[in-house]
Order: structure tokens, then C-alpha cells, then sequence
């Protein structure tokens, strides 16, 4: 698409979200709904709570929000990792590791490969 058909394509698209937006601006279900939000975050400064206090008012069985992009999640809600126990066939040694950052693991891995490993594991807990 050339520069201009590009250009003229979005002053078109302007144009028409910008009809949009006045008929949007003439609803009166927006109004109304604009006006309860209004009040109601007026109510809740003038209270001090917040969207999820007010959640949870009225619907204390719902599911706490996905923590946000860039916050830490509250402690204790990782996932515990399970416990693997790896036998090696060739020498009968047992190792347990709940990660693969076990130095012995690591080396069967660089010698055997680890496909040929990991075929060795039974999930213990």
C-alpha cells in the first residue's frame, strides 16, 4: 500500500470512530452508567476502599485478580516443585533432586545425553 492510500485509509478510520464517539456520547445508557461511576468512586474515596475491597463486599466466594504484570506474587503461592529420583542403570547410584541444578545430574546428563536421563526419573512426590 502506498504512503497516501495508507494515509487517506486512516484519516477514513478517524473519521469514523470519531461518529462513533459522538453517538456514543449522545446514549443515554452511557450517561447513566457514567454518572454510577462517578458516584460510586466518590463513595469509595470517600470510604477509603478499593475496587477489591468492594469485590469483596459483595462477593466474598469470587477468585482473588492475577497479580499484575510487574508486582511480586504474595509469598508462599509458587508452585512446589516435585520430587524426582533418577537411577542410573549403568551404575546403580540413586540421586533425589526437586531441579535439574544437581551437579551429578549435570554430569550424566554431558555424558549420557539428557533424553537418555530423564528416562531414568520416577516422580516421588
Amino acid at each position: 500500500m502506498s504512503l497516501i492510500n495508507e494515509y487517506r485509509a486512516t484519516e477514513e478510520a478517524i473519521r469514523e470512530l470519531q461518529e462513533r464517539l459522538k453517538r456514543l456520547a449522545q446514549d443515554d445508557k452511557l450517561k447513566k452508567e457514567l454518572e454510577f461511576e462517578g458516584k460510586l468512586r466518590a463513595l469509595m474515596g470517600e470510604y477509603s476502599k478499593s475496587l477489591r475491597d468492594i469485590i469483596a463486599i459483595l462477593d466474598p466466594d469470587a477468585k482473588p485478580a492475577k497479580v499484575a504484570r510487574g508486582s511480586k506474587p504474595a509469598a508462599g503461592t509458587k508452585r512446589a516443585r516435585k520430587v524426582k529420583q533418577y537411577k542410573n542403570p549403568e551404575t546403580g547410584e540413586v540421586i533425589e533432586t526437586k531441579g535439574g541444578n544437581h551437579k551429578t545430574l549435570k554430569e550424566w546428563k554431558a555424558k549420557w545425553g539428557a533424553e537418555t536421563v530423564e528416562s531414568w526419573a520416577t516422580l516421588l512426590s
